[in-house]
């Protein structure tokens, strides 16, 4: 689950991957349907800035959500799946990492080029959407935690999901309260559990939470994981790799990096990097950040991808590329559209309304896209996820 956009200046309409509400979203569809019936469309959206790269990022695509999956935003059936490869082909041109990598900038690319790309390699990506994909002839990049394949343990998001659905908040807030003591603040959403409380903790804190929700809960973590067979097998990245896919990294446990010590590097993204290479047969190029946030882009993180052989990095922020982007911060729009409509919404004008906002939010002193990396292991993480949480 790497692509709920965080919000940066604060514009709800800006930021569509957060449900505001049936009022918001009413107002999106007739935002929409409205600009979708005007002549000439995509000429008047060049209006707030030319067209550059668009990369877009899927996750899961099942016919109905599971206990896994359900609220988290992540999901899109076929159906769904194949009416945007059906957009995507006739308005753009889907591109592969090769094409972007040999020319970032654009120059070079085909109009209108578009990348497609799905993070967290769910078990649906071989059973609906490859083939989807290899039906339109779009190329994707897929982004995989090696810890999660042939479904030997859940992701931290799943078991968060399925813990939400099942047994409720209040079995995750007692949880939150054996990490972080009596007065952590209440948690009212599992929204809250990964934008406020999992990025204010170091990775150790981490796994006694998910290792207590487990307890709590009477889970056998690995038992679970096997029923739901939410996640590729070894063998099927092999088969997908073979069909030229693009395998990418996006850390062995996918883990927020701005919680990630330099010494923990080696673990979540060398170990994930080798171990993708040694099964798909193929060089690891490209990195997906967990969660998408450019606040867990930093200076240290940047260096050791390059310095480990990325060529590089994708956030999930849904705002526009510019011309002159740099590769090592490459944004995806993600998407759960229903239509044509709000797919044009959603690609065409709402990312470049943000890229609007960052700038004039960037100008005034707001917005740092590049976040400096943490003092120490600990610094400020309980004040932040006290102050972000209510506490």
């Amino acid at each position: 689950m790497s692509s709920r956009a965080l919000w940066v200046g604060k514009i709800p309409l800006l930021n569509s991957n957060r449900d505001n509400g049936g009022g918001r979203r009413a107002a999106l569809r007739l935002a929409a349907g409205t600009l979708w019936r005007i002549p000439g469309r995509f000429s008047i959206a060049r209006i707030l800035g030319p067209y550059s790269l668009r990369c877009v990022v899927f996750h899961d695509v099942s016919v109905n959500e599971s206990p896994f999956t359900r609220g988290m935003g992540v999901s899109v059936t076929p159906g769904e799946f194949e009416a945007a490869l059906t957009f995507l082909t006739s308005y753009y041109t889907p591109v592969c990492l090769q094409d972007v990598l040999t020319d970032c900038h654009g120059r070079g690319l085909p109009p209108r080029a578009i990348l497609v790309t799905f993070d967290d390699g769910y078990a649906s990506i071989m059973k609906w959407a490859a083939p989807l994909c290899v039906k339109f002839r779009v190329p994707a990049v897929i982004f995989l935690n090696a810890a999660f394949l042939d479904n030997e343990r859940l992701s931290p998001d799943n078991l968060v999901c399925y813990a939400a659905n099942v047994l409720g908040m209040k079995t995750i807030n007692t949880a939150i309260r054996a990490v972080k003591g009596a007065d952590a603040p209440e948690l009212k959403s599992m929204a809250e559990v990964f934008a406020c409380f999992f990025p204010s903790i170091p990775l150790a804190e981490r796994r006694i939470f998910l290792d207590t929700l487990a307890h709590l809960g009477g889970i056998n973590e690995q038992q679970l994981a096997e029923e739901a067979g939410l996640y590729l097998t070894r063998k099927e990245v092999r088969e997908l790799a073979a069909s030229n896919f693009e395998i990418g990294n996006h850390t062995y446990h996918h883990v927020h990096c701005r919680s990630l010590p330099l010494k923990s590097a080696g673990e979540e993204i060398d170990r994930n990097k080798a171990e993708l290479e040694s099964l798909s047969g193929r060089k690891v190029r490209s990195f997906s950040l967990p969660y998408g946030s450019s606040a867990d882009l930093t200076s240290n993180l940047v260096e050791h991808l390059k310095l480990s052989g990325h060529q590089a990095v994708f956030l999930s922020e849904s705002v526009a590329n510019g011309c002159g982007v740099d590769r090592f911060q490459f944004d995806r729009v993600s998407t759960r559209a229903d239509g044509d409509d709000s797919l044009f919404l959603e690609i065409e004008v709402l990312p470049r309304l943000r890229a609007i906002r960052n700038r004039l939010f960037r100008n005034n002193g707001f917005v740092r896209t590049i976040q400096p990396p943490l003092p120490g292991p600990n610094c400020g993480r309980d004040e932040k996820f006290n102050s972000e949480c209510g506490g």
